[in-house]
């Protein structure tokens, strides 16, 4: 029943290739259009980033001037201790940066996930109803298929990305970049992860690609935080691996902030797929949304779905309502309860 559920709801999705076609003109016109948006959007941030720097970068650099000396002294171990070789930087280096700090963070989660403790930690649950417990099979086949990904296929990608990389003259040097550029790289990262990911997504999407790839990671309708790399290999080369790595290509930027951009990739999809809303962190509520909807939210930031029209479901639920950063320790579904079901007649 589920599978039927999900056929018809991928069916039902605004697929790039399946609604019939739009005038010539009104696809023209559409598309100047969500690219002035996007235009718009996309340069007020960086205006705004730029007016900004100099009062918020001020408080940010005192810390990194006082601690400078300290990242540098510790880059200049690890790069020592690999004899400054690209290949090792590039390849070894960035599968233990990003393999550790992955599942120390979502082991947190799957802790919870699996034993219910501490229980006053799942009132934060975003689908209370769902994994309560989760169930231990597929708990376990998740795991199983996240370390086949990573090890199977992310390492022979990164091994891949290494030689364009070197192509492309990114930085494997001693010296690391300075707090501004880093900040910078950082917003254009996102940027272009946002891109990447939104249209990869959305194919994905489509009824001709969707039973045979995307629906894997679709089985979960109430994700929890290894979700996040539970995927069939064409989809985690795909919309997993290639977009958070297209900014420090475009980029050509240090290997070292080019770790730090991809353990912040990693950790807020963890959060992303988590299934809990938690205080101090960044909203679930779109991405869980999109699991269990199917139809919205593609994207990352939003951006995209906002332009493409592919939130307004989300955009008219409670969901949108609780999807906010929390900063107290009473759940978003207490402060905005589920309206009550209407009695069948």
């Amino acid at each position: 029943m589920q599978e039927k559920v999900m056929e018809q709801s991928c069916r039902q999705a605004p697929a790039l290739a399946e609604n019939p076609a739009p005038q010539k003109t009104d696809r023209l016109a559409q598309s100047f259009d969500s690219i002035r948006k996007y235009m718009f959007i996309t340069g007020s941030a960086l205006l705004v980033f730029i007016a900004l720097r100099n009062s918020l970068t001020w408080h940010l650099q005192r810390f990194w001037g006082a601690s400078g000396n300290f990242w540098q002294y510790r880059w200049e171990q690890v790069y020592d201790y690999w004899e400054g070789d690209a290949w090792t930087l590039a390849v070894i280096g960035t599968v233990v940066v990003t393999t550790i700090p992955y599942w120390l963070f979502a082991s947190m989660f799957l802790f919870i996930d699996y034993t219910g403790k501490p229980a006053f930690l799942l009132k934060y649950k975003t689908q209370p109803e769902k994994n309560a417990p989760v169930d231990p099979v597929r708990f376990r086949n998740a795991i199983l298929t996240v370390i086949f990904n990573q090890t199977v296929f992310s390492v022979p990608f990164i091994c891949v990305m290494y030689h364009i990389y070197t192509w492309r003259g990114v930085d494997f040097g001693r010296e690391l970049p300075t707090f501004q550029w880093v900040i910078f790289e950082l917003v254009v990262f996102n940027l272009v992860e946002e891109f990447g990911f939104y249209y990869t997504h959305r194919t994905l999407h489509h009824p001709a690609l969707y039973k045979h790839i995307h629906k894997l990671h679709h089985e979960w309708t109430a994700p929890i935080s290894v979700i996040s790399l539970y995927a069939h290999p064409v989809e985690h080369i795909l919309s997993n691996m290639l977009p958070p790595m297209l900014g420090p290509l475009i980029m050509g930027s240090h290997i070292a902030t080019s770790w730090l951009w991809f353990v912040i990739a990693l950790l807020s999809t963890n959060v992303a797929h988590c299934g809990y809303h938690f205080p101090l962190l960044p909203s679930p509520e779109a991405h869980d949304f999109h699991h269990l909807k199917f139809t919205n939210n593609f994207g990352v930031l939003g951006v995209l779905d906002r332009l493409h029209g592919t939130d307004e479901q989300f955009r008219a639920s409670k969901a949108y309502q609780r999807h906010f950063m929390l900063l107290s320790l009473t759940p978003v579904s207490q402060q905005f309860p589920d309206s009550p079901k209407k009695k069948s007649e």
